[in-house]
């Protein structure tokens, strides 16, 4: 991916999505090296909130603040944490929202980040950076947990169907020596599943994919983000969100069908249920958006890309533990 490095999955089905428009305050949840944030100030005469866990995106982004001077606001910090990060800019509700999954192109891109088994680099793959508060790195995981709660991570966040046997030669590996470069559990995965074939995904892919998210609880920060983001979007506000894997693309699909109230209606034969809740989004289509063939043979990275799009209503916004 290094020869699109910065290129904004479905830039254009993101902003006819988003429709931004003269005055409107709409955040990018995943800032980056600033894609969708350029083109929707591009766009309309709005404001930009955008929010990134990574300070070396926010630092830099700030040639882009200076840029669009003053309708770019950059917020530091997990974008489950939207509601929280508006409100200490003063911003209560929004217009729009902007979410594409994942990691970055710039952290993937970089080896000393420690994502890809492209390039070998110390394997560490927080998404917040190396350093106090950054929580437990990738080779912390592998050198240090047990072999079947390994086994578990590979199989739940990568679906690697031979979790268990990778997770063994990880065991029988670090008895030897810590797993510190992603160069070392790139070849220890491949001495199982053997070595790249032209045209095929590479082996590593699943556990490098599962590591990750697990590191950086991305499902769980997905779930809570996309709460804020009924919180905080107003009536007519519109959400837009491009994932990259199933994982991801379930948790939004069900949330947006629940939420839109498009899931089953209860059984007759069961026991009556509460009252259904008002729908407190319109879904704009039920299945996703994909990108188009000239756009996956541009840019490789939007081959996987699933976009899902909604409209906020005017219905209260759900509490924890409801359903319909």
């Amino acid at each position: 991916m290094a020869d699109v490095p910065h290129t904004p999955v479905m830039a254009r089905e993101v902003l006819a999505a988003i429709e931004a428009r003269d005055n409107d305050i709409i955040v990018d949840g995943t800032f980056g090296a600033g894609g969708y944030t350029r083109a929707i100030l591009d766009a309309a005469n709005c404001s930009v909130f955008a929010i990134d866990r990574d300070p070396n995106a926010i630092a830099a982004g700030q040639a882009l603040v200076a840029e669009y001077a003053p309708r770019l606001g950059l917020l530091e910090g997990c974008f489950g944490d939207m509601q929280s990060l508006l409100a200490s800019a003063d911003v209560q509700q929004v217009d729009g929202i902007a979410l594409d999954l994942g990691v970055s192109s710039m952290q993937l891109d970089n080896p000393e980040r420690g994502f890809s088994f492209q390039g070998d680099g110390p394997l560490d793959m927080r998404m917040q950076g190396p350093g106090v508060g950054s929580g437990q790195s990738a080779a912390d995981v592998v050198n240090n947990f047990a072999e079947e709660d390994i086994a578990n991570i590979l199989w739940r966040y990568g679906e690697e169907r031979r979790s268990r046997h990778i997770a063994h030669a990880i065991g029988v590996a670090r008895r030897e020596a810590a797993i510190s470069r992603t160069g070392q559990l790139a070849q220890i995965v491949m001495s199982v599943l053997g070595r790249p074939r032209h045209g095929k995904v590479h082996p590593a892919t699943r556990t490098f994919q599962a590591l990750r998210i697990y590191v950086n609880d991305e499902l769980g920060e997905l779930e809570r983000v996309l709460v804020a983001a009924e919180r905080v979007l107003r009536p007519g506000g519109r959400l837009a969100v491009v994932s990259f894997h199933s994982l991801e693309d379930r948790i939004v699909k069900n949330f947006l069908r629940e939420r839109g109230g498009l899931a089953p209606s209860q059984s007759r034969h069961l026991p009556e249920a509460p009252a259904r809740r008002a729908p407190s989004f319109q879904v704009r289509k039920r299945s996703a958006i994909k990108p188009t063939q000239a756009e996956t043979k541009a840019n490789p990275r939007a081959r996987s890309a699933r976009l899902r799009a909604a409209v906020r209503t005017d219905q209260p916004v759900w509490q924890e533990g409801e359903n319909a």
